[in-house]
């Protein structure tokens, strides 16, 4: 087995390279979805192809790098929310905040409900499914115990939720529908006045 990158050191100009290569990777990844041409990836990295495929020999290697960084802030948005709002609100505020993740990261929709060619993509060794989960079910179990959610509600189902209507909504274009879509979904989860 070889070591990622993210396990040894590497030289400067390597490192700068690597990190090009995210950069780009990100922004077509955004653009184009989860089969972006990785040729374009590495032109706009300013690097060769086999430069990009010395860093990640494949695809999914480069997703799960992608992938990760954006994970973990996702998470930790779900943690400001939880210490500044009260918990049925710091649940809704990062199911917006997720709606507008899986819009951004075309592709992760089918990553997260196990349907798409990179159906485990997010099951690598920093566990970026489960911490997502993780993350949405401290917040659902909050709302719960405060009353402000639908007992019934299980962290899957929002999951479900956000992921299909960031599926449905992808190829239009219209965050505004998938913005509707997920306050219908909410009035939906909350608990009857």
């Amino acid at each position: 087995m070889t070591e990622s990158p993210r396990q040894r050191p590497m030289r400067a100009d390597a490192r700068r390279n690597y990190e090009r290569i995210v950069a780009a990777a990100q922004e077509v990844f955004a653009v184009d979805g989860a089969d972006a041409s990785l040729e374009e990836i590495a032109r706009r990295a300013g690097v060769g192809s086999a430069t990009l495929h010395r860093h990640f020999p494949t695809r999914r290697s480069l997703l799960e790098v992608v992938f990760h960084d954006r994970v973990e802030a996702l998470c930790a948005r779900a943690r400001e929310h939880a210490e500044r709002s009260a918990p049925g609100d710091a649940l809704i505020a990062w199911l917006r905040d997720l709606n507008i993740y899986a819009a951004a990261s075309r592709g992760l929709a089918s990553s997260l409900l196990r349907d798409g060619r990179d159906a485990d993509l997010l099951q690598q060794n920093d566990d970026c499914r489960a911490m997502i989960t993780a993350a949405a079910g401290e917040l659902l179990h909050g709302a719960q115990r405060a009353g402000s959610l639908r007992p019934g509600v299980q962290t899957e189902d929002l999951l479900t939720l956000v992921n299909a209507i960031s599926l449905a909504t992808e190829h239009h274009g219209d965050d505004a529908q998938a913005n509707r879509l997920l306050d219908l979904a909410v009035d939906g989860i909350r608990m009857p006045r």
